[in-house]
């Protein structure tokens, strides 16, 4: 997202009279901010007095840059999705082995939900209350949906998945996923991230790859081992 001298934020509020260099470190400054805060605390705890005391900004500064706290959040939310995006071309791209690719894949998803859970889970527990973030959050999920779809139904056609309508199952993953990310990392102490990649890696293979014996065979070793 470039930063321009007065250009309009995710908010749709443009940031009056600020250096491209000097924007981007202040608003990465508040968004760090906040995350910090949602490591620990409750979103409705949050307050902009609260958190522009954690930097070296005004008050007013926050709204150069963001409507309400809600923008804050709908902020982080989005650079969340793009740390996923990011892990899961080595699936969704369709180049080398589909299962070594999904697992790697999977691992970057629980990396970025280790190190994001916190905002997974606040996003979540405002959305019941606010029709704008229940958008947001729907849109988030959702989002996800149409390309696994894609890729489930490229594996099918080879004849390495099942036939099944993708688009359910691949809705049925996707919030597995979600839940399960904000439950093992949404609040301290976080589960242990092996632990969490194994369970979910689990699901998804015996979903999509069930011919794949090898690896399924691997996940029941492993697990035995893990609960000796």
């Amino acid at each position: 997202m470039s930063e321009i001298t007065k250009h309009a934020s995710p908010s749709g509020r443009p940031s009056r009279r600020m250096e491209p260099g000097k924007a981007a470190l202040t608003r990465s400054a508040i968004l760090d901010a906040g995350s910090q805060f949602l490591e620990s605390r409750p979103f409705r705890e949050l307050t902009v007095g609260g958190l522009m005391a954690a930097t070296k900004y005004s008050r007013a500064t926050f709204y150069l840059y963001f409507n309400d706290l809600h923008g804050l959040l709908e902020t982080l939310l989005d650079e969340v999705k793009g740390g996923i995006v990011e892990g899961a071309q080595a699936w969704l791209s369709n180049e080398g082995d589909a299962v070594s690719g999904l697992q790697n894949s999977l691992r970057s998803l629980v990396d970025v939900g280790y190190e994001h859970g916190t905002i997974l889970k606040a996003v979540s527990d405002a959305a019941p209350s606010d029709a704008r973030l229940e958008h947001v959050w729907e849109t988030f999920l959702s989002s996800f949906d149409e390309v696994v779809s894609a890729r489930i139904s490229r594996d099918q056609a080879e004849g390495f998945t099942p036939e099944f309508d993708p688009l359910l199952v691949a809705r049925a993953l996707n919030r597995m996923d979600a839940g399960f990310l904000i439950r093992a990392f949404g609040s301290h102490p976080k589960a242990e991230k092996e632990s969490v990649f194994s369970a979910i890696s689990h699901i998804w293979l015996a979903t999509l790859n069930p011919f794949d014996t090898q690896t399924l065979d691997g996940f029941k070793s492993n697990g035995s081992a893990e609960n000796s």
